[in-house]
């Protein structure tokens, strides 16, 4: 006899149906067997799924089963077809209604017990079980709430494999699932620890208002780790379609560390020894670091340090918002919105330009370390400010409260205005872009920086001096 069950697998930050098809060949030898391109996790799900199926009092069919996971052609990974496989196998060994079975979806990992464990990506299968038209996900009581923000499919969740039974048998009524929570962003740093630097903190602020990549150079203990830190937090809150994309991701990285959903933007700050594929992606078409920070900040600490191939490949994602990878395996596009800042010593050892500290670099050496960073790249961040180490010691500043309010109107007046370039702004823009020898792409973003810089003294006219401020922000930085 033959049944099938529906589960799901995600590709990217989005699920794909797969229909878990069980065949029990009476008068055979007992066998078990998992087909359909499954990695090894899911072939470890054989002795899970038979443990599991006699911890809830059901009988494993002591003949030949066979189940094939389809589409065949694309390779399935990890542990969450381990539910739809219990139920395909006891539907067709008639101990469950196949109908009963082909309504809804099933997403969880079986404990040896029995138990549903809770998997990753909940939220993006609960989307995909809506538009396959299911009647209901059963699901982990862990994934019940995270499942439920999708709003696209009833949500089942079964303590175990014989109370899923008993739910699909409609002898059981599933647990009501409870209401995801409206909590407030938890507290970051304050911008009024960071004592000084005025120019950095101005330019923090632009970044913030405008969504614009900043770079900082300076010496070791000048700041640059502590501004980046506190720019989530003068940041413009993020919506309720923008913390749902952030869970998403969050959730099929394994990231929710056991909450429902996400509740403020996030902070990636990846070690300088990060690959290519731990950046932006690789063979596992799973989400990297600039996909991790969509809607937050990526922060890239050392940034000379890291891989040239690795920097290289953010580029595209800085300029598109998004991440096009493509392996043998498939292709996916993952958002990569992410205001991404960095940081950089002056030189390998950190001192040129200090005017209280010698530099003992050669000038080959500044040469080389300065080419680690390329022309193309160097013209993705909008703005490139120096934070000397003098400047560390002034006085504190204002708040993030204070900060994050000007940033907030700047922000909704960007959104409702157009910003016009006054005549005399025209003039020194075009100048400054015939004498750097500037890059339309570069022009384009000087315009929007001094657009920002007019919205956080709510103008919509950029003047002369908004331009002069943006240019400022363009200048090589040695």
């Amino acid at each position: 006899m033959i049944a099938t069950a529906t589960s799901f697998w995600i590709t990217g930050i989005d699920a794909r149906r797969i229909d878990v098809e069980a065949h029990v060949e009476s008068g055979t030898a007992p066998a078990f067997a998992v087909v359909g391109l499954a990695d090894r996790a899911v072939q470890e799900a054989r002795q899970r799924v038979r443990s599991g199926i006699k911890s809830a009092s059901y009988r494993f069919p002591p003949e030949r089963v066979t189940v094939n996971l389809a589409p065949a052609r694309e390779r399935k990974q990890g542990s969450g077809f381990d539910l739809a496989i219990a139920l395909a196998i006891l539907a067709a060994s008639g101990q469950v209604e196949s109908a009963a079975v082909g309504r809804v979806g099933a997403a969880a990992e079986l404990g040896l017990d029995g138990r549903l464990r809770p998997i990753q990506g909940t939220i993006a299968i609960a989307e995909a079980a809506g538009r396959q038209g299911l009647e209901g996900l059963l699901v982990a009581p862990e994934n019940a709430v995270e499942a439920s923000l999708a709003e696209a499919v009833p949500v089942l969740p079964a303590y175990d494999l014989y109370e899923a039974v008993q739910i699909l048998a409609g002898q059981a009524d599933p647990a009501p699932v409870a209401v995801a929570g409206s909590e407030p962003p938890p507290a970051g740093p304050d911008l009024r620890d960071v004592c000084g630097q005025p120019a950095a903190r101005r330019a923090l602020e632009i970044a913030a208002a405008g969504h614009h990549n900043l770079l900082m150079v300076g010496p070791p203990g000048s700041g640059k780790t502590m501004l980046a830190r506190r720019l989530p937090g003068i940041m413009p809150p993020a919506s309720l379609p923008e913390l749902l994309e952030i869970t998403r991701i969050q959730s099929v990285a394994g990231t929710l560390n056991g909450h429902g959903r996400a509740y403020a933007r996030p902070f990636r700050a990846p070690h300088h020894s990060a690959s290519q594929a731990a950046l932006v992606g690789g063979s596992s078409l799973r989400p990297g670091e600039v996909t991790m920070a969509h809607r937050g900040v990526l922060f890239l600490d050392e940034l000379p340090e890291f891989n040239r191939a690795a920097l290289e490949a953010l580029r595209l994602p800085m300029q598109d918002g998004e991440v096009l990878i493509a392996r043998a395996a498939g292709s996916v596009r993952l958002p990569a919105r992410s205001l991404v800042v960095a940081a950089m010593n002056p030189c390998p050892c950190g001192h040129h330009g200090d005017p209280r500290r010698e530099c003992v670099c050669t000038e080959q050496r500044l040469a080389t370390y300065r080419a680690r960073i390329s022309g193309p790249l160097a013209d993705r961040f909008d703005l490139r400010v120096a934070v000397p180490r003098s400047d560390a010691h002034g006085a504190a500043g204002e708040s993030s409260e204070a900060v994050a309010a000007r940033v907030l109107a700047a922000h909704e007046f960007l959104a409702t205005s157009h910003a016009d370039l006054e005549p005399a702004a025209e003039r020194l823009l075009a100048d400054a872009c015939d004498r750097l020898l500037l890059s339309m792409r570069a022009r384009r973003r000087m315009q929007s920086v001094a657009a920002t810089v007019a919205a956080l003294d709510e103008r919509s006219a950029v003047g002369e001096d908004d331009v002069a401020e943006a240019l400022a922000y363009r200048v090589e930085l040695r």
